[in-house]
């Protein structure tokens, strides 16, 4: 095992897979010469060349496009956009193209596309570069929606996601790409669509993903040393959502509370507690909590953006409220 970024992780996952399949190529703004806006593909160009790493013009839908139809000619592209709020302006081609062909043409048709796609708020990047929309991708039948929370996930998760033949949204929160982790030097993949109990617990269960997981353990360390032991469940993957581990762990510990970093109306959470209330009703001892980022547009403001955004003190006061 190796303690690793999980910047390091993705690098690695596409590094290994562009070695192991002459299909798979990268296309984005930046993501050759400059070496990627985060610089996950630094070094990429001169290793793999023109051919494989494709710098695009500055254009959402021409990314997207391009992608659906290279992968339906064969091809297994990555495509990387630069920020998820600039991919709004590809969602044609995401959600009624990508997300919709294999189903129309019969099966006669697969779109093994990977978007990439950096998002969250806490870096002071204003309210247009700052959405967490992921519940806006996760709604479309058709297209796969993952968002890892460690480099061990996100390394396996990518890798799945490039041999999978469905297209896959990835999504990599930005605040996550310095944090460490052990990693497998060999290869291996986690599937998509299958969830993680990444903390052991018997008193509350809390359900999160992406950086709402990492808060979501700080959190449940924070409660351990008041004597509160809270089981935390990653979901993984938006789509398809598996809620078998959060659901065994809700039959055990009779409440539950619901972290994520996107709006509460309309969010993952919404639909995780609905389906908690649906097929978990009679082990229901609390109301289910849900701790969501405002509903308000990131400020720039430091100060003001972290006061809008989850928190530890916001997860442990839900958990107080249910018990």
């Amino acid at each position: 095992m190796a303690l690793i970024t999980m910047r390091q992780a993705i690098t690695d996952a596409l590094r290994e897979e562009m070695h192991r399949d002459e299909r798979v190529f990268i296309m984005g703004q930046e993501v050759g010469v400059w070496g990627g806006t985060y610089a996950v593909t630094r070094g990429f160009y001169d290793e793999f060349g023109p051919k494989r790493i494709r710098d695009t013009p500055i254009s959402e839908m021409a990314i997207g496009g391009v992608a659906v139809g290279a992968a339906m000619n064969g091809l297994r592209p990555v495509a990387e956009f630069m920020t998820i709020n600039f991919a709004f302006l590809a969602l044609d081609a995401i959600v009624n193209h990508a997300a919709k062909i294999h189903y129309m043409f019969g099966g006669q048709m697969r779109v093994p596309v990977v978007y990439r796609a950096p998002g969250g708020g806490g870096r002071q990047l204003g309210a247009t570069h700052s959405h967490t929309p992921d519940a806006i991708f996760a709604h479309f039948p058709g297209l796969k929606v993952v968002s890892p929370s460690t480099p061990y996930d996100a390394k396996g998760l990518l890798k799945a996601a490039i041999r999978s033949d469905d297209p896959v949204f990835f999504i990599e929160h930005h605040t996550l790409y310095q944090i460490r982790g052990e990693v497998p030097e060999g290869d291996y993949v986690v599937p998509i669509g299958v969830s993680d109990i990444k903390r052991q617990g018997t008193d509350v269960t809390i359900i999160a993903y992406a950086q709402g997981l990492q808060v979501a353990l700080e959190a449940a360390a924070a409660l351990a040393k008041e004597g509160i032991e809270a089981e935390v469940v990653d979901l993984r993957s938006l789509r398809p959502l598996d809620m078998g581990p959060a659901l065994e762990s809700f039959r055990k510990t009779f409440r539950a509370v619901i972290v994520e970093e996107g709006y509460r109306s309309y969010g993952v959470g919404a639909e995780v507690a609905a389906r908690l209330q649906e097929e978990g009703f009679d082990y229901m001892d609390a109301p289910i909590k849900r701790v969501a980022q405002f509903e308000v547009p990131l400020p720039y403001s430091r100060q003001l953006e972290q006061s809008a955004l989850i928190n530890k003190d916001r997860v442990i006061a839900a958990v107080k409220e249910v018990l």
